[in-house]
C-alpha cells in the first residue's frame, strides 16, 4: 500500500511538472526533469524510512512551503486555512494588533503599524524588527506562522520583543488584540489660508469614492493647495492607489508599469479621469512606512513634477504578487512583476527618495503665560490648562508635526514665488 501511494505520488508530481514545463526550451527541460528525479526520491526515502508514517499531504504542503519561500520574501503557498485568513484581510475588518509586516533582510520587519490601532498605540514604529512573539524567536518563521501569531482572539494579548536599530535597544511590548478596522481617510480638512490636508492609511475597495467626496469637500471649503499624508500607508490594492493617483494627474498619462518574465505581465496604468486638479501646488508626505501603493502614487506626481515630495525615504515594497488558487482550498501567492514609475524608476527594494529630506522631529510649542501672583490667577490658569479647547488642539496637531510644518512652509513659498 505504501509503494502504490509513494508511486501516485510521484507520477502525480511528474504529469504535473511536464504541464509547467512544456513551454521551456530542452535544456531546461531536462534540468529540471533531473532536480524533479531528485525530490520523487527523496519523498520516497521519507516516506519509506522515516520514524513515523507521514502524511502524503504534509509532505506535499511542507515541500510547496518550502519552495515558494526560496523564490522572495513575498511568496508563500497559502494553505486553505491561511487563504481564508487572506480573504478576510481584505475586507478591511480582522481581529489583531495593526501592524504591516514583511521579512526584510532574514528578518521579520514592521512596514508600518497602521494608524489608531493597539499596535500604534503601543508605540510600534516602522523598521522594527520582531525578534520575538510570546518569547518564540522569529529568526525561522514565516511570514504566515508571524501572522498566525499575531492574530488571535479578541481582547486577548500578545508580547512581542523588538528590535530597534536606531536606538540599539529591545523593546519589549504587551499588545491586547483588537477588531481592527481600516478606514482608509483617516482626515481631510482646511489646515489654513486655503490650504487642505488629506491623511490616508490605505488603499482599500472604497478609496477612491471616499476621496471623490473629501475633495469634493475640500473644494467646497476653498481649497487652493493640497498636502497628501501618505506617511505609515502600506499600500493596499494596486487598482485603488492607480484611481487615487488619477484625481492630480493629466487624463492619458502613464501612472505606473509592471514588467515581468511573460507579456502579459507587463501592464501599463493610465490615467482615465475627466477632470484632475491640475492647478492647485501640493506636496506629499512619505516615510519609511510609506510602501507599495503609496510608493506608486508619489513615483507618479515625482515625476511628473505635480508635487512635491517630502519627508524620509519610503519602504521600497515594488513587487506585484498574485494569488492563484489551487483545487483543495490553498493557493500560490507568487510574485509575478515589479512596479516601475512612469520615467522608468524601479521600486522594489529601492524606494522613492523625497525631493525635500525632512526627518521626523516633535516641535514643542511654547506657551505665552504671565507669572501668576495670586492664588485666584493660579487656579485661574490651571482651568485654563485643564480645559479643552478644540480650536487650540487642532492647531497644537499639526503644528507639532515638524514635517507638515515644512510642507505648509514649501506651499507658502510657491504661492509667493507665482505670484
Amino acid at each position: 500500500m505504501k509503494r502504490k501511494l509513494i508511486f501516485g505520488i510521484v507520477i502525480f508530481l511528474f504529469v504535473f511538472t511536464s504541464f509547467a514545463i512544456s513551454a521551456m526550451d530542452k535544456k531546461k527541460k531536462e534540468a529540471l526533469y533531473q532536480e524533479v528525479e531528485l525530490f520523487s526520491r527523496a519523498l520516497a526515502i521519507i516516506q519509506e524510512d522515516y520514524v513515523e508514517e507521514p502524511k502524503p499531504k504534509d509532505l506535499i504542503y511542507g515541500a510547496l512551503k518550502g519552495m515558494l519561500s526560496a523564490l522572495d520574501t513575498h511568496s508563500q503557498f497559502l494553505d486553505p486555512d491561511t487563504y481564508n485568513e487572506l480573504k478576510v484581510e481584505t475586507e478591511g475588518k480582522f481581529g489583531g494588533l495593526g501592524i504591516e509586516i514583511t521579512i526584510k533582510d532574514g528578518l521579520l520587519t514592521v512596514i508600518t503599524p497602521i494608524e489608531d490601532t493597539p499596535a500604534w498605540k503601543a508605540g510600534i514604529k516602522p523598521n522594527d524588527r520582531i525578534v520575538k512573539i510570546n518569547n518564540e524567536l522569529t529568526r525561522d518563521m514565516t511570514l504566515t506562522e508571524a501572522v498566525k501569531k499575531l492574530r488571535g482572539k479578541v481582547g486577548e494579548p500578545v508580547n512581542i520583543t523588538v528590535l530597534r536599530e536606531q536606538e540599539k535597544k529591545l523593546l519589549e511590548f504587551k499588545i491586547v488584540r483588537d477588531i481592527i478596522k481600516i478606514k482608509d481617510i483617516k482626515e481631510a480638512r482646511i489646515l489654513e489660508d486655503g490650504i487642505a490636508y488629506i491623511k490616508l492609511i490605505e488603499f482599500r475597495e472604497n478609496t477612491p469614492s471616499d476621496a471623490e467626496a473629501a475633495l469634493e469637500k475640500l473644494k467646497k471649503e476653498g481649497m487652493n493647495a493640497l498636502i497628501l499624508d501618505l506617511r505609515n500607508n502600506p499600500g493596499g490594492l494596486l487598482n485603488t492607489a492607480v484611481k487615487f493617483a488619477e484625481n492630480f494627474i493629466e487624463k492619458g498619462k502613464l501612472i505606473v508599469y509592471t514588467k515581468g518574465r511573460k507579456s502579459s505581465q507587463n501592464l501599463e496604468f493610465s490615467s482615465n479621469a475627466s477632470k484632475p486638479i491640475l492647478d492647485i501646488p501640493m506636496v506629499v508626505l512619505i516615510n519609511e512606512g510609506s510602501a507599495s501603493g503609496s510608493e506608486i502614487v508619489a513615483g507618479a506626481l515625482q515625476d511628473y513634477k505635480r508635487a512635491i515630495i517630502l519627508g524620509t525615504k519610503s519602504f521600497g515594497k515594488g513587487s506585484v504578487q498574485t494569488v492563484i488558487p489551487l483545487g483543495d482550498g490553498s493557493a500560490l501567492r507568487l510574485t509575478t512583476s515589479k512596479y516601475f514609475t512612469p520615467q522608468g524608476r524601479e521600486i522594489h527594494g529601492k524606494g522613492i527618495i523625497p525631493d525635500v529630506l525632512v526627518e521626523e522631529a516633535k516641535v514643542e510649542l511654547a506657551e505665552e503665560m504671565k507669572t501668576p501672583e495670586s492664588p485666584l490667577e493660579i487656579f485661574e490658569e490651571l482651568e485654563k490648562k485643564e480645559k479643552p479647547k478644540i480650536m487650540e488642539d487642532k492647531l497644537k496637531d499639526y503644528r507639532s508635526d515638524n514635517q507638515l510644518m515644512h510642507a505648509l512652509a514649501i506651499i507658502k513659498a510657491l504661492r509667493i514665488y507665482k505670484k
